[in-house]
């Protein structure tokens, strides 16, 4: 599932980028989480239960991560190894250890012991369009809550909320960067690459963990 923050058949995110670029040049945005992977590069992965299903987490270059992906059966695992080796490097392996400490952090982040992740990040797997929205994610905090509307605003493209969902819908790194904070203007729940289940548990842990530090 994507995000998809009006009902009906979204544009794809190629399809999106091709109109921003014949829309002209957008204005200035925060800065873009840097892409780090290197040619040749060995990728790293481990695949972890949790409480919303299996992830598969994977990391690249100096152990950053490039990937939290859910991945619901081995069709799942297989088709993200396959981006990992096409986007990153062909040599993927096995090893848990390149990714404990966020097999570990995500663990916390699920029990209610932790609200901010601090392991690096890699966008190798996103689009530059995609980079530029997840960085806005930066900006919504743990608990609260956006629009697809209000991010696209940030961007400076205010009519592009549609595009955003894309971008989100393909988060390569999610939980970690934050995409299910981000909600239709009506409040209500749209996609998820987890599912919507997956979605609205997060939210609620979340409130339930800023009801007990904000009294």
């Amino acid at each position: 599932m994507t995000h998809a923050p009006d009902p009906g058949t979204a544009p794809t995110t190629a399809d999106v980028e091709a109109r921003l670029r014949a829309a002209g040049p957008a204005p200035a945005a925060r800065p873009r989480v840097p892409t780090r992977a290197a040619d040749g590069a060995d990728v790293g992965f481990a695949v972890v239960g949790t409480d919303l299903g299996r992830v598969l987490l994977a990391s690249g270059p100096d152990d950053a991560l490039l990937a939290c992906s859910f991945v619901p059966d081995d069709d799942a695992v297989e088709r993200a190894l396959r981006r990992l080796a096409a986007a990153v490097s062909p040599r993927v392996v096995e090893a848990p250890g390149r990714t404990a400490a966020a097999a570990d952090q995500l663990a916390e982040y699920l029990a209610g012991d932790r609200r901010a992740f601090d392991v690096p990040v890699d966008l190798a797997l996103a689009t530059p369009f995609q980079r530029t929205v997840l960085g806005h994610l930066a900006g919504v905090g743990f608990g609260d809550r956006t629009t697809y509307g209000a991010l696209a605003r940030g961007l400076g493209r205010p009519t592009a909320s549609r595009a955003v969902g894309a971008a989100l819908g393909a988060n390569p790194v999610c939980v970690v960067l934050p995409c299910h904070r981000v909600v239709a203007s009506s409040g209500a729940l749209t996609g998820y690459a987890g599912g919507l289940e997956a979605k609205r548990r997060l939210l609620d842990l979340e409130a339930a963990r800023g009801d007990l530090h904000n009294p």
